[in-house]
């Protein structure tokens, strides 16, 4: 990423961004929380892209370079916290699993200007934060230009259905150098990159208003029914019905 702006202090805020909006690489001094009640966003850093719809939320360390975008219009909230409050003590980017009562309280906590409400809420919201079960909300940026060359050439197009020898051709690469590039960069096999990649870019087409046929057609999907049944394992919700809130 390339830096655009350094923002040294966290801001609590609550703002309604238009569809396609962005902020800026940056970075703050302090820890970041960051939510969308309503649309989809994307926070992306050098390690990788997390997208969070309403079910989720985002933590950002402190010092940590990243940058947002908006799918649809998004109700976007921030909350600031000095470098020293991460009780789960996080020091990479994570997926926070926002239940119902995280939802109110964060939606309340960045919409209030009363210190006095916000210190009454802030210890509800710290007790509540929980690492999310969906791993599948971040996409990790490649570093071997191998493994990258590969992964480029789906970036642009996730319907690609070549396998990982015929891509592995494409990039002039072996297939066996590949497979062992996503297990040790990704943590992952290729078809579980893919399908990451796939639901990524799902989310982002629900909430710009693509259909649900529409959208499994452009991700890769062979029929609407097989990709309403990887959204709904991978996602907890089905791609017709909105996120848990």
């Amino acid at each position: 990423m390339t830096e655009t702006s350094l923002v040294e202090l966290t801001v609590t805020s609550s703002r309604l961004l238009p569809a396609g909006a962005e902020i800026p690489a940056h970075r703050h001094r302090g820890n970041q929380i960051v939510y969308a009640s309503h649309g989809v966003l994307a926070v992306d850093t050098d390690a990788g892209s997390w997208v969070a719809p309403a079910s989720s939320a985002i933590w950002v360390p402190a010092g940590v370079l990243h940058g947002h975008r908006a799918y649809g219009v998004t109700a976007f909230h921030t909350v600031a916290l000095e470098r020293r409050a991460n009780p789960l003590r996080l020091a990479e980017p994570t997926v926070l699993e926002v239940s119902p009562l995280l939802r109110e309280v964060l939606i309340a906590y960045t919409a209030s200007d009363s210190d006095r409400r916000r210190a009454r809420l802030r210890p509800v919201l710290m007790d509540e934060l929980r690492p999310s079960p969906q791993p599948a909300l971040w996409l990790p940026t490649p570093r071997d230009s191998r493994l990258a060359a590969v992964c480029g050439l789906l970036a642009g197009n996730p319907a690609d259905q070549r396998s990982l020898a015929t891509l592995a051709r494409a990039a002039g690469v072996g297939q066996r150098t590949l497979t062992r590039l996503f297990a040790e960069e990704f943590g992952m096999s290729f078809p579980q990159w893919r399908t990451q990649l796939r639901l990524h870019l799902a989310l982002r087409l629900l909430a710009e208003g693509q259909s649900v046929t529409a959208t499994g057609h452009r991700c890769g999907w062979s029929s609407t029914s097989a990709f309403v049944d990887v959204f709904h394992r991978h996602m907890g919700y089905t791609p017709g019905g909105r996120a848990p809130r």
